[in-house]
């Protein structure tokens, strides 16, 4: 059964645990893999990292979905401050350590060992770690001079690198999956980043995707995660259809270097075929595909169909992650990822 569900990553909880009981216990057995739900522990600061599902900021426990997620110092806005004074070049510290990705995934996966000892994970399931991918990270629309980009990109991608390192090192290969979270990429490769044309972004996205997913082991599993954002709500924008996406997540497979083992795409409320035709161009080389259907269930049954007709075998997953949305909206959401499966099982 496992390999049905992909749980993207952010679930606003307070502690690994608590995500680990209430997500993995009843749908582990469905899952390859399982996040801590990127909760940040009581000491965390704020870490402005604008990942898919990443809520800014600290929580704030009478608000609504504004939880506060794994995030340190804020990367971006202390790069600006630098390059008000002219850097070359920015250069991060402490490498494999300095983002805190590595820090977080050592100690949740402490926790998710016990939780598999006691029987609330079952055996066959990885540690499941998302990272958001470079170009994510930053965004052109935070920089007033996109020019900066080039002096900043470099640097946080070889700290990216570095934290994966520490990261495999640390965890068991054959415990682990890693995921690549990939939002801008995805809205730039519809050309709808202002500034940036069409032509060639697909092409752009593609060196930070050669230059880090071939330094993970071949016994850590890989996938990766497009965004249609959930920034001000989902969906960030609507494309006409799932045309560039599939483009991009063939691009990026055969850019990897190794084996890709998911690839995630979003769906839209929407069931015709003009929007998921695409699919059938879909070239994963192996890996599993799943589709972030699982959202307005009422029309669910009907996307599935329509996606059926043109990529016949897949897996699900929501949209995103669930990090901005109200922890009173976790029932309701758990109880629809085990409806889609009943909705989606072969009779």
């Amino acid at each position: 059964m496992s390999g049905e569900l992909l749980l993207v990553g952010s679930i606003p909880l307070d502690t690994p645990q608590e995500v680990f009981e209430t997500f993995g216990a009843p749908l582990g057995k469905y899952l390859l893999a399982m996040p801590d739900g990127e909760v940040a522990t009581a000491l965390d600061q704020p870490r402005a990292l604008s990942g898919p599902g990443r809520t800014p900021g600290a929580r704030d426990r009478s608000a609504a979905g504004a939880r506060r997620k794994r995030r340190r110092t804020p990367v971006s806005s202390q790069c600006r401050r630098l390059l008000v004074v002219s850097v070359k070049q920015v250069r991060f510290g402490d490498p494999g350590w300095r983002l805190g990705y590595a820090r977080d995934a050592i100690n949740s996966y402490t926790v998710f060992s016990v939780m598999k000892q006691k029987g609330v994970l079952p055996p066959h399931v990885r540690f499941q770690v998302s990272i958001p991918m470079v170009n994510s990270v930053l965004p052109p629309r935070i920089f007033p001079n996109v020019e900066d980009l080039d002096k900043i990109r470099p640097g946080y991608e070889a700290a990216t690198r570095a934290e994966v390192a520490t990261i495999v090192e640390k965890i068991p290969a054959k415990e682990l999956a890693i995921q690549w979270d990939c939002s801008t990429e995805v809205q730039d490769s519809y050309g709808s980043i202002p500034g940036f044309p069409l032509e060639g972004a697909i092409e752009r996205n593609l060196g930070q995707v050669s230059n880090l997913s071939p330094h993970i082991p071949p016994d850590v599993a890989l996938g990766y995660h497009f965004c249609f954002g959930t920034l001000g709500g989902w969906p960030r924008f609507q494309p006409d259809d799932l045309g560039q996406a599939v483009k991009l997540a063939n691009a990026f497979v055969a850019a990897s270097g190794r084996r890709v083992d998911w690839i995630h795409i979003p769906v839209l409320d929407r069931s015709d075929d003009v929007f998921l035709a695409p699919l059938k161009d879909l070239n994963p080389q192996g890996a599993r595909v799943y589709l972030g259907a699982i959202h307005n269930m009422a029309r669910f049954k009907e996307r599935i169909a329509t996606a059926r007709k043109y990529l016949p075998d897949f897996g699900l997953g929501a949209y995103c992650g669930f990090g901005r949305l109200p922890v009173s909206e976790l029932p309701n959401i758990l109880a629809d990822h085990l409806k889609a499966i009943e909705i989606a099982a072969p009779h």
